[in-house]
C-alpha cells in the first residue's frame, strides 16, 4: 500500500495540477500527516453508477478539480462517442457546498474544450430541476454537483442522461469504463472554450415551477385553505430559491421561512448534520413552528431533493414523519384525489424500491393500481418510466429515504414538487375536518398499521469497506433463521439474483439488476434487509413489521407492541446503531 500511494504521489507532482495544490500534497507527506496521505491516495475516487462522492481536498481518493476533470473528461470522451454526429449539449447545476461552484464551473469547462454545449446555472439551484432541464433542452447528459445530505466535509457529481435520469445500464458501466481510461491529468481539456458555455438565469425557473404547479389536483381547495400555517427550512441550501415561490404558486400565502437558516452555506452552521430524516436538523423549523402554532413543518436537503415533515399528533405535539409516513398521505391523497375526480386510468402506476414499506402496495392495490418494486435509487424507477414511455401513466414514486417523484416531468426525486404537494394534502384534511395524523391513522385502520426502522452503520476509511464486506460475507453464510420468534420463509440475494423459499428449499429467479442487498421475510409478514451504502461509508438495516388497527384509539397500544418487535429483531441480529 505504501508503495502504491509514493507512485500516486510522484505521479500528482508531476501532473499539471498548480503550485498550491503540490504545496498541498507536500504538507501531507509530512509525518504527522501520513494516516491522511495514505486516506487521500490508496486509491482512485471511485466513479459509481451514480457519479462521485467524497471528501474534498487534494489527492486522488478526494473531490477536487483534478478527479472532477478526469471523471468530466471520460463523461465527455462517451457522450461524443454515443453521438458522433451531433451537436451535443449538457447542463451543469450546483448547490450550496463549499467549493460547489468553483467545481461546477470546472465541470463545464471541461465539457466546452471538447467541443459540447453547456447550459451552465449561474446561481445555485436544486438537483431536480437540473434534471427538467435536461429535458427541456434536448441534452445527452448532465451534471450537477452536490452531496446531498452528506457532512460539510464531502462534495459529489452525479451524472444523469438523456431523459434526465441519473446514469443506468449500459450507460453507468460504460461511462465508468471511459472515466477508468484517463490514466493522468494531462488528459484532460481543462482550457474552456467560452462560446460553448452558456449562462442559465432565470427562464426555466419559470417554466419549472409552471410544471410544479400543474402537479395540483385540487386547487379550488387549496384556495379555500390557503391561509394553512406552512413552516420551510432550506437548511442552507437550495431549496430557498424556488420552495417558497412554489408554494406561493399554488396559493398558499401563510409560509414562515426560518431565516437563521435561509443563507446558503456550505458549512451548514446551524446544524451537525444537513439531513432532514434527523431530529437535530429540524430543531430551529420546529422551534419556529411551536412558535407560530403552524400546521406543517417542512425542511430540504441541501441540493433539495429530499424533504422532511413534522406534522401535530394526538397530543398537539410535533411529531417528525418518516419518509415511509409521509409518502403514504402523498400516495393516499392523489389516488383518492384522482379515484374522485374519475382521473385514474388502467394503464396507471406507481413504483416504489424494495426496502421501502409495504404499505404504499397496499394502498396503490385498494385504488386498483399496479405498483412495481425496483432497487434503491431512483434511476430504477425511472427506467421503468422510460420502458413504458407513452404506453404506460405514471402517477407516483418514491422510497423510504424521504424523496418522491410526482409524475415524471422530472426522473429523479424532487422535494419541490413534494413540498407543494405536502402542502395540499393539508389543505385536504383541513377540508375533510381531520388532523393530518388522523388521516395517517385512517390509512393505518383501512390497510394495516405497518411500522419501519432503520440502523445505519457508519464504517470509515480502509478497514470499513472490509468490515462492511465481512458483515455482508457472514449474513449470507449464516443467515437468521427467527425473527421475532418467527421462522425466516424467505431470503432474496439479490446479488446472485435469486430467492430461497428456506422450508422448501426452493430457488427462484430474482429479475433484478445485480445489487448488494440481502432481504429476509418472516412468516408473520416482517420483513429486515441489509444494504451497503453506495454513496456513503454505512450499511444500513431496514426493519418492518404490520400488525391490524382495529381501531383508531388502539394506535399507541400497537405501536408500542411493534416498536418492541423490532427491538427484538436488532437484538437478534446483534446489532448495535
Amino acid at each position: 500500500m505504501e508503495e502504491i500511494v509514493q507512485q500516486r504521489v510522484a505521479q500528482w507532482l508531476n501532473s499539471p495540477i498548480s503550485e498550491e495544490a503540490k504545496q498541498e500534497i507536500l504538507v501531507l507527506q509530512k509525518p504527522e500527516n501520513r494516516t491522511e496521505l495514505l486516506e487521500s491516495f490508496y486509491k482512485t475516487l471511485e466513479f459509481g453508477t451514480g457519479g462521485l462522492r467524497g471528501l474534498m481536498g487534494i489527492g486522488s481518493n478526494r473531490m477536487n478539480i483534478y478527479t472532477v476533470g478526469m471523471a468530466t473528461q471520460g463523461l465527455a470522451n462517451y457522450i461524443n462517442a454515443c453521438f458522433p454526429k451531433e451537436e451535443n449539449a449538457v447542463v451543469v447545476a450546483y448547490d450550496s457546498r463549499n467549493n460547489s461552484k468553483l467545481l461546477a464551473q470546472t465541470t463545464a469547462n471541461v465539457f466546452s474544450a471538447n467541443g459540447i454545449k453547456v447550459y451552465l446555472f449561474q446561481e445555485l439551484r436544486p438537483t431536480p430541476e437540473l434534471s427538467f432541464a435536461i429535458r427541456h433542452f434536448g441534452c445527452k447528459s448532465g451534471v450537477v454537483i452536490t452531496a446531498s445530505h452528506n457532512p460539510k466535509e464531502y462534495n459529489g457529481y452525479k451524472a444523469y442522461w438523456t431523459d434526465g435520469a441519473q446514469l443506468t445500464p449500459p450507460h453507468d458501466k460504460n461511462v465508468i469504463a471511459e472515466v477508468d481510461r484517463i490514466k493522468g491529468i494531462e488528459e484532460v481539456k481543462f482550457n474552456p472554450v467560452p462560446e460553448n458555455i452558456i449562462s442559465l438565469s432565470g427562464e426555466i425557473d419559470t417554466l419549472y415551477l409552471e410544471a410544479i404547479k400543474g402537479l395540483s389536483v385540487n386547487p379550488e381547495l387549496v384556495k379555500k385553505h390557503n391561509d394553512i400555517r406552512i413552516v420551510y427550512s432550506s437548511i442552507h441550501g437550495t431549496g430557498i430559491t424556488l420552495v417558497p415561490q412554489a408554494l406561493k404558486n399554488l396559493g398558499f400565502t401563510n409560509v414562515s421561512i426560518v431565516e437563521a437558516q435561509a443563507q446558503p452555506d456550505g458549512n451548514f452552521p446551524t446544524v451537525v448534520y444537513p439531513n432532514p430524516e434527523e431530529k437535530e436538523a429540524l430543531k430551529m423549523a420546529l422551534d419556529l413552528g411551536k412558535k407560530v402554532d403552524a400546521d406543517l413543518v417542512m425542511a430540504t436537503d441541501p441540493d433539495t431533493d429530499r424533504v422532511g415533515i413534522a406534522i401535530k399528533n394526538p397530543q398537539g405535539q410535533f411529531q417528525l414523519l418518516n419518509g415511509n409516513q409521509t409518502g403514504t398521505l402523498i400516495i393516499y391523497y392523489l389516488l383518492k384525489s384522482h379515484k374522485k375526480a374519475q382521473r385514474l386510468l388502467p394503464t396507471d402506476y406507481m413504483v416504489k424500491t424494495i426496502v421501502t414499506t409495504d404499505l404504499w402496495e397496499k394502498i396503490s392495490q385498494g385504488f386498483g393500481v399496479d405498483c412495481y418494486n425496483t432497487l434503491t435509487g431512483f434511476k430504477y424507477i425511472a427506467s421503468l418510466i422510460r420502458e413504458w414511455e407513452g404506453k404506460r401513466r405514471f402517477l407516483v414514486g418514491g422510497e423510504e429515504s424521504y424523496g418522491y417523484m410526482i409524475t415524471d416531468f422530472v426522473r429523479d426525486k424532487d422535494a419541490v414538487a413534494a413540498c407543494a404537494i405536502i402542502a395540499e394534502v393539508m389543505a385536504y384534511a383541513r377540508e375533510e375536518k381531520i388532523t393530518p395524523f388522523e388521516m395517517l391513522l385512517d390509512i393505518y385502520k383501512q390497510f394495516g398499521f405497518y411500522k419501519e426502522d432503520l440502523i445505519s452503520l457508519t464504517k470509515k476509511g480502509m478497514s470499513g469497506v472490509a468490515e462492511i464486506n465481512q458483515m455482508m460475507k457472514d449474513l449470507r453464510e449464516n443467515p437468521p433463521q427467527m425473527l421475532a420468534g418467527s421462522p425466516v420463509v424467505w431470503m432474496h440475494d439479490y446479488q446472485k439474483g435469486q430467492s430461497l423459499h428456506v422450508p422448501s428449499k426452493e430457488e427462484k429467479v430474482l429479475n433484478f439488476p445485480s445489487s448488494n442487498v440481502l432481504q429476509f421475510e418472516t412468516a408473520d409478514g416482517t420483513k429486515v434487509s441489509a444494504r451497503p451504502s453506495g454513496t456513503e461509508p454505512k450499511i444500513k438495516f431496514y426493519f418492518s413489521v404490520n400488525a391490524p388497527l382495529p381501531d383508531t384509539k388502539a394506535y399507541a397500544a400497537v405501536e408500542k407492541q411493534l416498536d418492541e418487535k423490532i427491538q427484538r429483531i436488532i437484538a437478534d441480529m446483534r446489532l448495535k446503531a
